[in-house]
Order: structure tokens, then sequence, then C-alpha cells
């Protein structure tokens, strides 16, 4: 049964969206893995903070239907599609790592590259996941953290889901 890690995150009434999400995708799921929630500067925008966290569990779901729900929890948080890439918004869910699957289809890609891009996804999966490895680099993620460049990284640890809500 593979595990999966996703990516969460809201500017838009975060201390509300933040842990409903994590209540409604316990309850679609099963039991979750949940890092600290992160706060940090809008990337890419100029916009309210982020809360940023990483989720994981494991699933017998095929990849298609983890997403499906995904988006079915984001649509029922407010979450709209017509918006740009770099925006505020309710709630973001990505899926991050399905395993060690590596696979490219349509917009999805496997595992997501913002892993190694963006501070608010790698820091809290190197706390959920440290020794677990990058399925393509081959690097666990304490490692890919260590060496991260962290001299832009506004981002700061605030306390765990519950300490928000």
């Amino acid at each position: 049964m593979p595990d999966v890690f996703l990516s969460i995150g809201s500017n838009i009434e975060r201390e509300k969206h933040i842990p409903s999400a994590l209540r409604e995708l316990e309850e679609r799921v099963g039991s979750l893995t949940v890092s600290g929630v992160y706060e940090s500067e809008a990337v890419g925008f100029k916009g309210a903070r982020f809360y940023n966290l990483v989720a994981a569990f494991s699933t017998e779901l095929p990849v298609s239907e983890t997403v499906k729900i995904l988006s079915e929890i984001e649509n029922n948080h407010g979450r709209t599609r017509d918006c740009k890439k770099f925006s505020s918004r309710t709630l973001d869910i990505d899926l991050i790592l399905y395993g060690d699957e590596v696979l490219q289809e349509g917009k999805l890609t496997l595992p997501r590259e913002d892993i190694t891009r963006y501070a608010f996804v790698l820091e809290p999966l190197a706390e959920i996941a440290p020794n677990r490895k990058h399925p393509v680099i081959g690097e666990t993620y304490a490692e890919l953290w260590a060496k991260f460049d962290k001299t832009s990284v506004n981002q700061w640890r605030v306390g765990s889901a519950s300490d928000i809500s």
C-alpha cells in the first residue's frame, strides 16, 4: 500500500480551511501523519501570508481516485479554478508523492517538482519523512533540506494544525 504525501496551503481564512480540510481528508482516507504548520510569505505574487504543511497517509486507492478526492475537498472549501497559478486561495492540496511512483499524466507529475523548488513543501516533508528518499534524485528529504538554499526563505514554523484552529 503506497504512502501518499500532500502539500496543503491556504492564505484565505487559513485558520478555518486548514483544520477543516485535515478533518475531511481523515474522514475520506483514514489516519494522517501531519507536519507542523509553516507560515510563509506568498511566493510569485503579493498577497496574504500562507499556512503550509505536509500530510501523509497510506492508501490502496489509485492515483486518479486520490486526485479526485483532493479536488473535491478543495471545492468543498471554496476553491475556484479560474485564478492564476500564483494567487490567493482558500485551499490548495497538491499530491506531491504517491509511493515511489514516477509519472507524467496530463497536468500530474510525480514526484511533484515543487518538492525541490519550494521551502514550504520541502521543509515540512523533511520533518515527517526525513529518511525517505526522493524516487528520482535518490537523496533523503533531510539531505535535500540540508542542501536547500535558504538565503531567501521567509517562513517559520507556527505550531501544529491543532494550534491554528
